[in-house]
């Protein structure tokens, strides 16, 4: 790399691996001396027409000093990019800092112009766009505020990339040449233009590794079992609908075929395409094959090969490698040591993976971590798929192993504007980057229901994922994606519970629930489930043991058409007897009256009796039929009775009732789906960020870059926290040091009596409790009586740094916190003070920015909100003045990222107005890089 003394250190944060708008990866990097063959091969490649549109001249080569002066750059003043694919350069962008005369500069000049060049295989591929929020990225962290590009009119291309990035832009037209300047400060309409073309490549991408028009299993084993022969003879049984290949080197000379299927050595011996292989071959191989996949232009591995990071230190640094390695040829890879992947279209029929069988088609999109807790979903989706209605299946199955590269991030991307999949369950063991999860889930879960269940909640991520470590507990994450209208359960059967009802049922509108049923005992069950999952549950209504299928049908209709009843549980238990219904009969009265109102969910609650288990097993069995004397290999065995009800063709557009074996796992689906619809009504109207005329933003920004100047990170003394936050309009009530007892004394008498004397030692610090706080001293008598006092307790002032402070109206003492995680970003808490929020954990959370509809939500979310909102006959305290305070700590932290950490600890909410009585401030200087940056696949 660079090593003159004129040139800055080789800024190794900037290089990053992309996705293209079609799906494939490319290398951003700057451009070095040692890329001066690279440089000229590139020109080489490209047409006349882009040369000239990049020179405005005919320039069929480059000379020395071109190639000079375009590969020696300070990186600072003069910075070049490339993008590069399989080594080798596919494009480039460069700017050099100007002058206000045009002419080159340093610091302070804020203005760079800039030129791209791409080589015309890859234009249309999105490589611009990438480059330049790349470009964008590094000229404002070298001081670099706004762009200059000279483009002839003719050049459509590179004009529209420009105009379409979102910037503040103004056009002109001098000399036969469009000039066309913008700033570099992101926009809303920037943000969300990468947000989207971000959204759009890496749909894409996973759409190649789903939907292939070619597979290549490498590894096929020359005799019958192991991991690659079964892998094939699942894509083979599922009656794949592309082109399939069997690879491995070890194949005796001429073997054509493997199981019916063509055989080569190699996957370069392949006469055509491959879109996908499937690498089942040991990890000290998989290099090699991973070499002469990007040779034959693969464009995606599933790796189900293991002995990667999950082995240990060692399988870590291969697996680095291996990621390392695919990306140099733009593939992206699922796994390595994954169970695979599954589409059911009709139009692909793909079974990549290790299950025997594909699951039913259906609409469910399902996504795990865990090749075993895959097994586990795709056993009980299967068991539980029949409904009163018909059938509940999987679209796409993606199990990821240890996500070195595609994760749950890009596999939502996918399902969001997927049209064959409603609702998505995923069991995730780590994510590695929660904020962008959580703006992909919010986004998601607007669209169609989204269900988490989380392992290793109470320790590590598995060993074989690499993600960034979050300071935050489990529970906070958790809450954070709730809010992003993300349905958490607790377990893969809550999972299932809950994503069959979304699957087959409308949302509710509301919470109010008629519970219907032949058992009187069983409805009370239901009603006490109700409650505890906060529904307004009607008494229920008791059908008697005789009810007929008519009876059923009757209620439901009834309750179906009842204004003041957003959904129906039917409690049925089957009848031993002449004239009992029948589960058919009861099926086809529940469909119909069901299907005259499809607007309200239904849910059966169908509790079987122990002679009649083997009947209804025989009689409604949810497995595909491939006859008796052929069972199907490993097929899940059939579901208890109770998750059954007998399956049927459903009618075109006609909503799956979905039965549970236990009342309270069918209300808390139910629970969960009112909950989410809810969510869904609230994001429909998400509020705003509230604008402040007293807020002094710049002040703020000279004070933090004064304050950083001093090193690398501190906290703030009390008068320079202080003047920060009065710069956001907040004021923090003055505490005087008082050392002696006369210091106290005139304390008080500046400050205006009454006075709180307050020690604020660690360990006596915020806790009135343990008496090292005087409250309401009238004069300096009880002043120094008090001191005296604390003296006596707890030991000399030096020991307690007493502090004197004007009394504050009484309220409710809250705490409110922004930090910035490393991982989660910048989150804003609230809770009361005290054993609220330190014991019982009663703290609530929210994402910076806040608007106007979070803060009010967040000031309610606390199990101890009603003490702020006059509990037991107290004044109500004033809300609304506290919600002003979280929104502008929440601007704040979003204004300035260099403030990590804010505390406002203890903040007195009066009936009229609050008092802040203790804050501190933590400043660090920020990361170069972050998720508001340009877009990019984690770093390996």
């Amino acid at each position: 790399m660079q090593t003159s003394p004129d040139r800055h250190e080789y800024p190794a944060h900037w290089e990053a691996d992309v996705v293209l708008r079609d799906g494939g990866t490319a290398r951003i990097r700057p451009i070095t001396v040692d890329d001066a063959d690279r440089l000229v091969s590139f020109y080489e490649q490209v047409s006349d027409e882009s040369k000239y549109y990049r020179f405005f001249a005919p320039y069929p080569r480059l000379s020395a000093k071109d190639v000079h002066r375009f590969t020696h750059h300070d990186f600072v003043d003069r910075v070049g990019l490339a993008a590069t694919v399989g080594g080798e350069f596919i494009a480039t962008v460069r700017y050099d800092r100007i002058g206000a005369d045009g002419t080159p500069a340093s610091a302070p000049a804020d203005e760079a112009e800039v030129a791209f060049l791409v080589q015309d295989a890859h234009q249309g591929r999105g490589v611009a766009s990438a480059l330049l929020e790349h470009i964008g990225a590094v000229a404002r962290e070298r001081g670099i505020r706004r762009f200059a590009a000279e483009v002839l009119p003719a050049n459509n291309k590179m004009i529209k990339v420009f105009t379409d990035a979102g910037y503040t832009q103004k056009r002109s037209f001098e000399d036969g040449v469009v000039r066309l300047e913008f700033d570099l400060e992101p926009t809303d309409r920037s943000l969300a233009v990468q947000y989207a073309r971000e959204h759009r490549a890496e749909a894409r991408s996973v759409q190649r590794l789903l939907a292939p028009g070619s597979v290549a299993v490498i590894g096929a084993g020359r005799t019958p079992g192991g991991v690659g022969r079964s892998v094939l003879g699942n894509i083979r049984d599922a009656g794949y609908s592309g082109r399939l290949y069997a690879v491995n080197k070890a194949l005796p000379d001429g073997q054509k075929e493997l199981d019916g299927v063509p055989a080569h050595r190699s996957v370069r011996d392949i006469d055509g395409p491959v879109d996908l292989a499937v690498v089942a071959v040991p990890a000290e191989h998989v290099t090699e094959v991973v070499t002469e996949c990007g040779e034959h232009g693969v464009q995606g591995l599933v790796v189900v090969s293991a002995g990667y990071a999950e082995s240990g230190p060692e399988g870590r640094e291969r697996q680095r490698a291996l990621v390392r390695h695919a990306r140099t040829y733009g593939m992206r890879i699922i796994g390595p040591n994954a169970f695979g992947i599954i589409n059911t279209s009709p139009r692909v029929r793909l079974n990549a993976s290790l299950a025997p069988e594909v699951p039913r088609p259906g609409r469910i999109g399902l996504f795990a971590q865990s090749g075993a807790i895959g097994i586990a979903l795709l056993s009980r989706l299967h068991r539980r798929g029949g409904g009163v209605t018909g059938v509940t299946g999987v679209s796409t199955f993606v199990s990821s192993g240890n996500r070195a590269d595609v994760s749950g991030n890009d596999v939502l991307q996918y399902w969001y504007e997927d049209p064959d999949t409603d609702v998505v369950l995923m069991y995730l063991e780590s994510i590695g980057n929660p904020r962008k999860f959580t703006r992909l889930a919010r986004r998601t879960a607007a669209a169609k229901p989204l269900v988490v269940v989380q392992g290793a909640r109470h320790g590590a991520a598995p060993q074989g994922h690499a993600v960034r470590a979050t300071r935050l507990p489990h529970a906070t994450v958790s809450a954070l994606l709730r809010q992003a209208g993300v349905i958490r359960v607790d377990t893969i059967t809550e999972l299932v519970d809950a994503g069959l009802l979304l699957a087959r049922q409308p949302l509710p509108a509301g919470p109010r629930v008629a519970i219907l049923g032949n058992s009187e005992s069983l409805g009370l069950l239901t009603y006490d489930a109700c409650l505890a999952e906060g529904l307004r549950p009607h008494p229920p209504q008791d059908l008697t043991t005789a009810a007929s299928a008519a009876d059923f049908h009757a209620a439901l209709s009834r309750a179906l058409a009842d204004d003041r009843c957003d959904a129906v549980v039917v409690t049925a238990i089957p009848a031993v007897g002449e004239g009992s219904v029948g589960d058919a009969a009861l099926a086809q009265a529940l469909r119909s009256a069901s299907a005259a109102a499809p607007g309200k969910p239904v849910l059966v609650v169908h509790v079987e009796l122990g002679g009649l288990a083997e009947a209804l097993s025989a009689a409604a069995s949810t497995a595909p039929q491939t006859g008796a004397d052929n069972p199907p290999r490993n097929a899940p065995g059939p579901a208890p009775a109770a998750e059954r009800l007998p399956e049927t063709e459903a009618p075109e557009g006609a909503h799956l009732i979905p039965a549970y074996p236990a009342a309270e796992r069918a209300v808390r689906a139910l629970g969960q789906a009112v909950a989410y619809a809810q969510w869904r009504r609230d994001a429909a109207e998400p509020g705003k960020v509230p604008e402040y005329e007293d807020i002094n933003e710049r002040g703020a920004a000279a004070l933090i870059d004064g304050l950083l100047a001093r090193g690398q990170g501190l906290t703030l003394g009390t008068d320079e926290t202080c003047d920060l936050l009065a710069h956001y309009g907040v004021q923090v009530h003055r505490a005087l040091p008082a050392p002696t007892p006369d210091a106290a004394a005139e304390a008080a008498r500046d400050l205006g009596y009454p006075v709180a004397l307050k020690a604020t030692a660690p360990h006596l610090r915020h806790r009135a409790d343990l008496g090292g706080v005087r409250l309401d001293l009238a004069d300096e008598e009880q002043l120094r009586r008090s001191y005296a006092e604390l003296t006596e307790l707890f030991g000399t002032p030096e020991e307690l740094r007493p502090v004197v402070q004007r009394m504050a109206p009484r309220g409710v003492d809250v705490v409110v916190r922004a930090v910035i995680d490393p991982a989660a970003g910048a989150v804003l808490s609230f809770g009361l003070a005290g054993a609220a929020s330190q014991l019982l954990g009663d703290t609530a959370h929210r994402l910076i920015p806040v608007t106007d509809r979070e803060a009010n939500s967040l000031v309610r979310s606390i199990r101890t909100a009603p003490l702020l909102f006059g509990w037991r006959g107290s004044a109500p305290a004033d809300t609304r003045a506290l919600e002003e305070l979280l929104l502008r700590v929440s601007r704040l932290v979003d204004d300035h990222p260099e403030v990590v950490a804010v505390t406002l600890e203890p903040v007195v909410v009066a009936s009229h107005g609050l008092s802040v009585l203790g804050a501190s401030v933590r400043l660090a200087h920020p990361p170069a890089r972050d998720d508001l940056g340009p877009r990019t696949l984690p770093a390996y």
